[in-house]
């Protein structure tokens, strides 16, 4: 049994590289990395962990690419992240204990300390770096969400792995 229900996935820096490209028309566009895109649809199901997406940018290109990944709750253009998991934490009556976290900037370092279980990508800024539970031997976009993916389900089945 896992003990952990909730993923919390941050966006810019965690399951992208950070960057946004922005064309002289003003479309932005977004790099996934298809390994992260793997975990979520099909790991984190496996562990029963709900994937949720809490990001403080809005942008369609994340809304097209939770429906890919069956993600169905999306939170953008949140600006107090922590305030944002203690309402996820009434709705799911639990509590943040059971919530994972996967984030990389210090937006994300008050609602992160609050988690059960702290992950973040290898280029992850110092902050968060110091109060991660793991930190991933990949960068953003890169592969993290699924090294956190893959650590989560050796946490709930170590002898299965």
């Amino acid at each position: 049994m896992n003990k952990y229900n909730v993923v919390i996935l941050d966006v810019d820096g965690t399951l992208t590289d950070g960057k946004i490209y922005i064309s002289a028309e003003g479309e932005a566009m977004k790099a996934f990395n298809a390994k992260d895109g793997y975990g979520i649809r099909y790991i984190l199901p496996l562990l029963g962990i709900t994937p949720v997406i809490v990001t403080g940018r809005e942008s369609l290109i994340v809304q097209h690419r939770a429906r890919e990944l069956g993600i169905s709750e999306v939170y953008q253009n949140v600006a107090d992240k922590a305030a944002k998991l203690d309402e996820l934490a009434a709705s799911y009556g639990c509590g943040l204990e059971s919530f994972a976290y996967i984030g990389d900037d210090l937006n994300d370092y008050e609602a992160m300390k609050q988690c059960g279980f702290k992950a973040c990508p290898a280029d992850a800024v110092a902050g968060i770096k110091a109060i991660a539970d793991y930190i991933a031997p990949h960068s953003g976009g890169d592969g993290a969400v699924r090294d956190v993916c893959e650590e989560l389900a050796r946490l709930s089945a170590p002898s299965r792995l």
